[in-house]
């Protein structure tokens, strides 16, 4: 079953996704990988203000490589979100919609996202060529000295991923191994 979702990720939108469903993501999305999270930490930490306003949004964690020419971006495939697990539970109780990335969360995360009904979701690594295209608009809006790790607004059409935690505290990575003993 095919199911269409428009991002921002409302709350309401969050609580109808299931571990497990496969979406096609359209809309406003941003990127933060690591040394972006960092920096959102220590600005939250000075008592400053984000960037960029993260309730409802979605964060890729996402560094893409240079775009070749007449392309809007260049491979743009999945970074390892538990590298981001030690500044996530903060933004998610911040009112952060949902996070794409590849892997396991921790269980603080876990957690974050059942107390804050939100969700997690995956994209395909090793798909960031394919992925891409489906990224329509690309634009620096923060941290333009973090080059590739820079805070980006991207506009998506369709972009596919799934889900694999949901604000139930369903978990693909545990329930998909349960799954494949029987």
């Amino acid at each position: 079953m095919e199911k269409h979702i428009k991002a921002p990720i409302t709350r309401e939108a969050a609580r109808t996704l299931r571990a497990g469903e496969y979406i096609y993501l359209s809309g406003t999305i941003y990127t933060a990988r690591d040394a972006a999270h960092k920096r959102m930490d220590e600005a939250l930490s000075a008592g400053e203000e984000l960037p960029v306003d993260v309730r409802g949004q979605v964060i890729y964690y996402m560094g893409p490589s240079p775009a070749r020419e007449g392309r809007t971006i260049g491979s743009a495939g999945p970074t390892t979100a538990s590298r981001m697990d030690r500044y996530t539970p903060r933004l998610l109780d911040m009112g952060l919609g949902a996070m794409i990335g590849k892997g396991k969360r921790s269980k603080e995360v876990l957690d974050a996202i059942v107390r804050n009904k939100s969700v997690y979701l995956a994209a395909v690594g090793g798909a960031g060529a394919l992925l891409s295209k489906c990224i329509k608009k690309s634009e620096v809006v923060a941290y333009d000295d973090l080059g590739t790790e820079a805070i980006r607004k991207l506009t998506v059409e369709n972009f596919p991923v799934i889900v694999v935690a949901d604000c139930e505290g369903n978990n693909l990575y545990e329930t998909a191994i349960k799954e494949y003993e029987r």
